[in-house]
């Protein structure tokens, strides 16, 4: 659990924020292009839940960009190469071991700078501002949840 102390900085949203996920994927979706980070660990669950060695999802799947590892989009819709076609909708292929990136979303330093990135992000994102009610300390937890992996179960 992560408490604020009381000297921080009270952010603007110390009242909590709304969101629901609703599984439709337009996080993961283009048009523009991004940068999907995954630390080693990362790629490391996330071979061992595809069945394939380390190497072969890096050559298949990863690239890298300076000294990080980001996960390949679609060349032509500029989505994420894991965002596909489900029997429900579309959905991420290794939802179970997905990144902190995609664990943290909307959560992003980014969207809550000010109510407007709140609220413009949520122009592409249905779930913002509808749902459950999460805390300031909720946030700050999901946001600073990096290494979640710590978080699974033995």
């Amino acid at each position: 659990m992560v408490v604020m102390n009381l000297g921080d900085k009270i952010p603007w949203y110390s009242a909590g924020l709304q969101f629901e996920c609703l599984h439709c994927g337009r996080c993961c979706a283009g048009p523009e292009m991004g940068y999907i980070w995954v630390s080693r660990p990362e790629i490391r669950r996330i071979a061992d839940f595809l069945k394939m060695p380390p190497k072969e999802l890096k050559q298949k799947f990863l690239r890298r960009v300076g000294f990080r590892m980001t996960i390949v989009e679609d060349p032509h819709t500029r989505d994420c190469v894991f965002l596909q076609q489900t029997s429900q909708g579309r959905g991420c292929a290794v939802y179970d071991v997905r990144p902190a990136q995609c664990r943290n979303w909307p959560f992003w330093e980014h969207n809550l700078a000010t109510p407007d990135t709140w609220n413009s992000t949520g122009q592409g994102c249905p779930g913002i501002n509808r749902g459950e009610l999460h805390s300031p300390e909720q946030i700050l937890e999901k946001k600073e949840n990096k290494k979640w992996w710590h978080n699974e179960p033995k």
